[in-house]
């Protein structure tokens, strides 16, 4: 569990990997150079450095991040969450980029996602076309991306997650924040590194409204003993 400056969501994080799901999970602060030993990466939400000049912009500097681009390399999973996604895209492991959300207003609510592709370690106990219900908290999830990426991106089936509505029909109605394609999740190319805006991990345990942010982790431990 990568921690940034300003970072908000990685107790929460932590709570769900090493108390809920039984993973043991360490924090791991932004000045280390070194991941070695480890099959999970998560860079967590929140706000790292206060969002100052970007998301995710100086945290895409940080010391770490040379070490999470060699563990990825190596075909280590990577997930960033919310603002973990705009630092994974600032610091060019994910294509595209992040603008503010349509409306310029902040969005916390839940949402709907639909999935589109399972060959991920993410997503891996899910069926294509299943729909997810959790949340997101976010000023700037606008996704974007040029139209040669966005087809490369559609080509490659790097689109994991897409907002929708609970059938699973995509349109602007069921976007939330004006992201390109209604995408809410990417994956590289490699398809071992993912980003995505909602919250999976405010939505692990019955308590807090609902149970499906499970598939991101449950994917993540079949994928371990696979």
């Amino acid at each position: 569990m990568i921690v940034f400056p300003g970072s908000n969501c990685d107790t929460d994080t932590h709570h769900v990997l090493a108390q809920v799901m039984g993973i043991h999970t360490d924090f791991v602060w932004y000045t280390s150079s070194s991941l070695d030993n480890y099959n999970l990466i998560v860079l967590p939400g929140g706000f790292s450095y206060g969002d100052y000049l970007r998301t995710g912009a100086m945290a895409a500097h940080a010391p770490v991040l040379q070490a999470v681009r060699n563990e990825a390399r190596r075909g280590v999973p990577v997930i960033g969450i919310c603002n973990g996604f705009q630092i994974l895209l600032e610091a060019g492991l994910l294509p595209g980029a992040m603008l503010p959300n349509a409306s310029v207003a902040f969005r916390c609510e839940w949402v709907y996602l639909r999935v589109e592709a399972t060959n991920t370690p993410f997503s891996t106990v899910a069926s294509t076309g299943q729909v997810l219900q959790m949340p997101i908290a976010h000023g700037e999830g606008n996704f974007t991306a040029d139209s040669d990426t966005l087809e490369s991106l559609r080509a490659n089936n790097q689109i994991v997650f897409r907002y929708s509505d609970a059938q699973g029909d995509t349109s602007a109605a069921s976007n939330p924040n004006g992201a390109v394609d209604n995408i809410a999740g990417i994956c590289n190319s490699k398809r071992n590194i993912l980003g995505l805006m909602p919250h999976p991990e405010r939505c692990t345990e019955q308590a807090l409204g609902g149970v499906d942010g499970r598939v991101i982790w449950e994917s993540v431990l079949a994928h371990a003993s696979a």
